[in-house]
């Protein structure tokens, strides 16, 4: 029963063929070309002679750009963006803001263009079982997941596995999976730490105000005490996951895959979320949790 539910859980998140309408990020009337652009500097910790020095322009034009006196032209604005490593959805917001059109589309999921993109996340998803995998957007919303993922939420609360899933909230959120998570304190301090890094490269509100909520979630009953004192060799070189579950405490590392070179904004905030075993008692109970899950398994 539990299995049907998890899998039904799996179907509920894959929506890479859904019809999503993400915002466009069209900038304040009231913010300037110059003042986003002093903003993504000032982000980015750089002086205006170091970004001058790196775009080969002089400081007095960059000055002038910035204050308003003088209108970057299309070129200038993209050549900016991109020594400042501005995101596609920002650098679209910088064009409207100097009054020229977005460059980079924003395609639904479920546009025909996005197919071969699909496929290669379904490929990756579903390649990478017996292990779990999700991929998110830019929000940690879960788009799709494989099945291997089912076994591991049916601690949750079937309030947070409706969608739109966050990935973030349901691991951390009292009705989510946060009192399985047996090193909780460590793998908080991780999320919330990515987090704010994420927030620093993106400047995203919606993410500022999730790592905020996120922040506050009470520590869960059965929490281990934050001690470093005796970690594990994994864990003097990485955060693992530590789950505990009817097949014992599951230990995973993670990594995580995007598309290499996007020209699509939608495209280039995906991302994949891929869970391995971190010692061979957990690869054992997934292959078991695999096996549980096949047709011959079931009839037998």
């Amino acid at each position: 029963m539990e299995s049907r539910r998890g899998l039904a859980i799996i179907d509920g998140m894959n929506t890479l063929t859904a019809t999503h309408h993400a915002p466009a990020g069209v900038p304040s009337m009231s913010r300037t070309v110059g003042d986003m652009l002093r903003e993504w500097r000032q982000r980015r910790r750089m002086s205006q002679l170091l970004l001058a020095s790196e775009a080969e322009i002089s400081t007095r034009h960059l000055s002038f750009v910035e204050s308003g006196r003088a209108l970057p032209s299309r070129e200038m604005v993209m050549h900016l963006a991109e020594r400042l490593e501005v995101p596609l959805r920002a650098r679209n917001a910088l064009l409207v803001a100097a009054g020229y059109a977005p460059l980079y589309r924003e395609r639904q999921l479920s546009d025909p263009q996005l197919g071969a993109a699909r496929e290669a996340i379904d490929l990756v998803l579903k390649g990478h079982d017996p292990y779990p995998a999700v991929a998110i957007d830019r929000h940690w919303t879960i788009v799709a997941a494989n099945n291997a993922l089912a076994p591991l939420l049916t601690g949750a609360k079937p309030a947070l596995l409706e969608a739109p899933v966050n990935a973030l909230r349901l691991s951390m959120h009292p009705d989510g999976i946060a009192s399985q998570i047996a090193n909780w304190h460590a793998w908080r301090a991780h999320l919330l730490s990515r987090l704010q890094r994420q927030i620093d490269v993106s400047a995203d509100p919606t993410l500022a105000a999730l790592h905020d909520e996120l922040a506050a979630y009470p520590t869960p009953p059965g929490a281990e005490p934050a001690d470093d004192s005796h970690a594990s060799l994994l864990e003097q070189i990485a955060v693992p996951l530590r789950l505990r579950t009817d097949l014992g405490v599951l230990s995973f590392f993670s990594t995580t895959t995007v598309f290499g070179t996007p020209v699509d904004v939608t495209l280039s905030e995906l991302a994949i979320e891929a869970f391995f075993p971190a010692d061979p008692q957990t690869a054992d109970a997934l292959r078991k949790l695999a096996d549980a899950r096949t047709p011959s398994a079931a009839n037998a």
